[in-house]
């Protein structure tokens, strides 16, 4: 069995997806997502310049073999374009395994370890009032977990709140727009919302928020402790995260749940968070983790320290990604959530899907492989559109984290 062709497809169907191909001599393909919101084109000359002339003729099979030798390989290593192409090599073949297989890809993996995935949607509105009453949206539609954001006092534009409910979509002009930040408005103004939220709906639901990486260490600390009295599932990328042992500080001074790593790359990025046990959700996606071959070492080293998984699941990672987390989700034993923003209807048209949601929780579906497929003449409707994402500044104009 040997690879016949391998190729690159861009299509942007209300945003910018990177997307590999690989077919085979025997008639069996794989698809692989590549996507990296706003440096999209980077990823696409890696792979198509450099990575797949270098699997055409190679046995799909062997996939160990063929992430060792992209990785190892290019002597260059680690990096969001070189693990993000290496990862849509790897779902690709991954599937093309499963189907020659015969099986669901959780099966290949080695069988269900739950009847289904519990994810969490995103909530978010102009201010506490209309986060609220999102919230109770996504409650009705059957949410068990829920990420709630706000707007802020005081600030024009804030992480979390888009344009649309459903469709989310922070990359949004073709050079990157400006909003202002600042900490003491948002510290001030966030207990306030979960307050709201506890005392509109009690204690059942899971709710969740996102930081995005825009506090230092002692800031962090303090929202966490005056987030404890409302229970959230957890806290995400509370500090930048280049600095692992900065989460030391955060857990000596707070109980609240961490989560971190949707900017991740490898097992490098996260061994001394999860051997510390700094943090209890890891959240690096298939895509950006170098595919799922790679991704099986992280959540075994994290199980090995109690860390769950949490896997980011953003509209800017394509169906293929959401596919194969789902396959991954079922089979990995120390689960913990899944993020689940929906897709528009153009970009379910061009991926279509085996995975479903039903009761808060999403099913992978029992097709063979990783259950995505993509429609190339779908596909080609929509062109690639430069689409950057925001970039943030303090009110005194210093450059800030986003």
């Amino acid at each position: 069995m040997r690879i016949d062709a391998a190729r690159v497809i861009i299509t942007s169907p209300g945003r910018n997806f990177v997307s590999v191909k690989i077919e085979t001599d025997q008639g069996v393909y794989g698809v692989g997502d590549a996507t990296l919101n706003g440096r999209e084109l980077a990823v696409a000359s890696y792979l198509q310049d450099h990575v797949l002339p270098c699997v055409v003729g190679r046995d799909p099979r062997r996939i160990e073999d063929i992430w060792q030798y992209l990785y190892r390989g290019a002597y260059w290593r680690r990096g969001p374009v070189t693990m993000s192409a290496i990862a849509a090599v790897d779902m690709a073949l991954w599937d093309i395994k499963a189907k020659m297989a015969g099986m669901p890809l959780y099966d290949l993996l080695g069988g269900k370890s739950r009847d289904g995935v519990l994810v969490y949607g995103h909530a978010n509105g102009a201010d506490i009032a209309e986060t609220v009453d999102e919230v109770g949206r996504y409650l009705g539609l059957g949410y068990k977990a829920i990420r709630a954001q706000s707007g802020i006092p005081g600030l024009a534009a804030a992480y979390g709140v888009g344009r649309g409910k459903d469709y989310y979509e922070p990359a949004d002009a073709s050079l990157p727009s400006e909003t202002v930040w600042d900490t003491r408005k948002y510290m001030q103004f966030v207990p306030g919302l979960f307050e709201k939220l506890r005392e509109t709906y009690g204690q059942a639901p899971q709710l969740l928020h996102d930081v995005h990486h825009r506090l230092t260490p002692m800031e962090a600390a303090r929202l966490g402790r005056a987030l404890e009295p409302y229970d959230l599932f957890w806290l995400e990328d509370a500090t930048p995260a280049e600095n692992q042992e900065a989460f030391r500080l955060i857990r000596e001074n707070t109980v609240i749940p961490l989560a971190v790593g949707e900017v991740f790359n490898s097992i490098w990025d996260c061994k001394d968070l999860i051997q510390n046990q700094l943090i209890d959700y890891i959240r690096v996606p298939v895509v950006r983790a170098g595919g799922i071959t790679h991704l099986r070492r992280i959540a075994d080293l994290a199980g090995l320290h109690q860390v769950r998984t949490g896997f980011h699941g953003a509209t800017d990672l394509s169906p293929v990604t959401m596919g194969a987390a789902l396959h991954f989700d079922s089979w990995v034993p120390n689960f913990g959530i899944q993020e689940y923003m929906r897709h528009t209807p153009e970009t379910d048209a061009v991926f279509p899907h085996a995975y479903y949601f039903e009761d808060g929780l999403l099913h992978p579906g029992d097709a063979p492989g990783h259950g995505v497929d993509i429609d190339e003449k779908e596909a080609a409707r929509f062109p690639y559109k430069p689409a950057y994402l925001p970039v943030t500044r303090l009110e005194d104009g210093t450059m800030w984290n986003w």
